[in-house]
Parts: C-alpha cells; structure tokens; sequence
C-alpha cells in the first residue's frame, strides 16, 4: 500500500466525560481518524452526531484540525454521543449511551461510497439496526481492504456479528481478553492467535497485552513481538489502543515493516497515556512522535 491509498474512518464520534466534569472528544474511530489527520493521511470520516451544541462543537474541532466533515450526517433527533468514563487505578471503564446519533448513520446520504483503499472501522458502531446496515452495505465492495478494531464493550456486541466482519477483514486488531472472549483462549497466546488467524484467513492479526506490550502474527505464521517503552506519567489510558491501530495503519500506508510499524505504534501509544482522553491539540505533539 502507499499513501495516496483512500483511507475511510467508520463509525462513532462523543464526547468521553469524566467524573470531573472534564469532556473530551472521543470514540475509537473518531480518536483514529484524528491521529491519521495529522499524520497527513486525509481520512474519510463517516459519522453522524446531533444537531446540538456537542455535535457542533465535533464539527467545528475538525475544521480546525483540517478534517473533512462532509461525510458527517446531522441528526434533529438524536443527540452526540456521550460516554461516562470512571477511572480506576488507571483503567478506564464505560458507560456508553444510548440511542445517539451515530447510532443512526444513514447509507442513503452517503454519496459515492468508497469502493477501493483502507477502510478501518470498529465494532461498537454496528451495534444498532441503521448504523449496522450501513456498514454492511459500505463494506460490500471487493475493491476495499478492510481493517477490523475489535471493540467488545458490554451488552453493546454478538459474537455472530464480529465473525461476519471478521470474515470480511485483512486486518484484525484487538486485545488479549478480547481475543479470548471470541473463543481463542488456552494456556497459549500463540497458538491462539494462530487458529484466530488461520480461521479467517487474515494478512495480519494485530494482539495487544496491555503492559505486556503487543504481537503480530504475519502470513507466514511468523510473530513479531514488542515490548513497551517507558511512558510518560500516565494520566489515563483512554484511547491507548487507538493511538496504537491510528500509528499501524499509517505503518500500514506507508508500506512499513511489520517490526517498524509495532515499535512505532508502541511507542505512540505510551505518549497518549500522558493525555487527559485520547487525543491532543496540539500539533506539536504529533510532530514530537514522527521524529
């Protein structure tokens, strides 16, 4: 891949609200779309978010961030999405709304869908009828090399589900717990990932272990490992794992090496552990992490 490769972002934008009454913007494919901005890779974001003062506000952050905000949908009756984030010993957990607006991406009013390049999306998006029918019909194309974020956030997932978009991938990214939870779980990891990897028939598959660091398995069956970098002092982890798929997927257009690609990652995300939420600003701190 290269990249001048389309690149579309699908799924949720909100707001992540913290017990002390800071909010930030959020979302998985929101914080990805965010960092692949100022990467320079000009991502295609496909939201929706309510016609009120946070939609407004998601709207106006990325204008000035560069964003494209024509493929954002504007709902009167549902609100931008909100999440209650509690934090405890430095492991956030989730209270997601409900009925918001990017629960209601409308297919009808997306005007030349993407047919070919990257197309990244998670899998909390697809949880309601409309935004999981829009998917499914974006994700048709046999020109699209789609790159599968494993979200499992409680009740808001069927397995049945993500085997379908698991089917449909090049690339899987999800955690350990996550990997088990999908029915892959023995006393070894790498056996694991390889019969996760050899079912659905994938390019890569992409585990992250928390403080353990994060492995790939490649088409060859070989593992490629990395081990985490000293952080910053950690503020929160929220949009740890998102820093880490926004850096690989940039690897991934930039036609990296796998090892590359990781450490880069890696080392990305042990920055945004330093940030209140999952993003910045400033554009400084994305020049700070490509040197």
């Amino acid at each position: 891949m290269n990249q001048t490769t389309q690149l579309t972002i699908f799924g949720e934008a909100l707001f992540d609200c913290f017990p002390d009454g800071e909010s930030v913007l959020g979302g998985a494919p929101f914080n990805v779309a965010w960092h692949l901005q100022a990467f320079g890779d000009a991502p295609k974001f496909i939201s929706r978010v309510g016609n009120d003062t946070l939609g407004d506000t998601i709207l106006a952050e990325m204008k000035n961030w560069g964003m494209d905000t024509n493929w954002v949908q504007l709902d009167n009756q549902h609100p931008t999405g909100r999440v209650n984030v509690t934090i405890d010993d430095n492991e956030p957990s989730y209270e997601i709304a409900t009925e918001s607006a990017w629960d209601f991406i409308a297919d009808s009013l997306i005007d030349s869908p993407p047919q070919t390049g990257l197309f990244y999306h998670g899998s909390l998006a697809a949880r309601s009828e409309i935004s999981h029918h829009t998917l499914q019909k974006l994700t048709e194309s046999p020109g699209l090399d789609i790159f599968v974020d494993v979200n499992l956030r409680d009740p808001w997932w069927q397995k049945e589900d993500i085997c379908h978009w698991l089917e449909q991938a090049r690339w899987v990214k999800l955690n350990q717990d996550e990997l088990g939870e999908l029915g892959f779980r023995s006393a070894d990891l790498h056996q694991d990932m390889t019969r996760m990897h050899s079912h659905y028939h994938l390019d890569q598959l992409i585990v992250t272990c928390g403080e353990k660091g994060a492995i790939v398995r490649d088409q060859d069956g070989e593992f490629h490992l990395i081990k985490p970098t000293a952080s910053n002092q950690v503020i929160d982890t929220v949009g740890a794992g998102d820093a880490f798929t926004a850096m690989y997927i940039h690897g991934l257009l930039a036609g990296w090496e796998i090892r590359h690609a990781l450490a880069q990652a890696q080392h990305f995300a042990s920055q945004v552990v330093g940030l209140r939420g999952a993003t910045s600003k400033d554009a400084n701190f994305y020049n700070i992490i490509n040197n």
